[in-house]
């Protein structure tokens, strides 16, 4: 496996998604900003319609916000972006650029984290050098009308004991199923559309993370 530097932060609990799709004409880096006050940690940028100079924009927006709130910031897709506005990180997905020439370009320092659907994909991602998996569709879900075949529970239950590293359940999760998924073996759970469809931010990150914190530790 390639030798990658950890990094220094947690890479548990709730990861929100901020996706402009998903959000409407929500000010991101105010939900961003809302959500940190709750408690919120990890945010992730992902756009997949806006050009190259808008993504660009936002992502600074959003790397200040997450810098005002001392949280960890990731870009998905787009290495380039992410250098461009001083991200904590990458997420990539399958179809994205291979995980050994983004590592190459992110350097040993930054996180890298891999949307992977099957063991197969887990157990490269975990051989690769990612700093962490999102795994899923656990559930069915809205925000990706493409998606890849549900997993369910228990396909997390199996992945869980072939990768030691930090596994983010995601794909239709509300905070009523967290200690389900949970306990399940996720250390986190990513959300767009739970956030996106509060009426309070602010009271449903609180009522995620209460649930988390009231979940058992995850498998080894």
């Amino acid at each position: 496996m390639p030798s990658v530097s950890q990094p220094g932060l947690p890479l548990k609990g709730l990861y929100a998604i901020l996706d402009p799709e998903a959000f409407g004409q929500a000010a991101l880096s105010e939900v961003l900003t809302t959500a940190a006050r709750a408690g919120a940690r990890l945010f992730q940028y992902r756009d997949k319609r806006a050009s190259m100079k808008e993504a660009f924009h936002m992502a600074l927006a959003l790397r200040k916000a997450a810098g005002e709130v001392e949280a960890t910031f990731i870009v998905n897709d787009r290495c380039d972006l992410a250098l461009a506005v001083g991200a904590d990180g990458v997420h990539l997905g399958q179809d994205d650029l291979p995980l050994a020439y983004a590592r190459a370009i992110m350097g040993p320092e930054k996180i890298i984290g891999i949307s992977t659907h099957n063991l197969h994909q887990v157990k490269e991602a975990t051989s690769g050098g990612a700093n962490y998996i999102g795994f899923g569709p656990i559930f069915r879900t809205g925000t990706k009308r493409d998606h890849e075949p549900v997993v369910g529970i228990e396909g997390l239950r199996l992945v869980r004991a072939h990768t030691p590293l930090p596994i983010f359940a995601i794909g239709g999760l509300t905070r009523e199923q967290t200690p389900l998924v949970l306990e399940a073996g996720a250390n986190g759970i990513a959300v767009v559309s739970a956030l996106a469809k509060a009426q309070d931010i602010e009271a449903e990150v609180r009522n995620f993370l209460i649930r988390a914190g009231s979940a058992s530790p995850p498998a080894s």
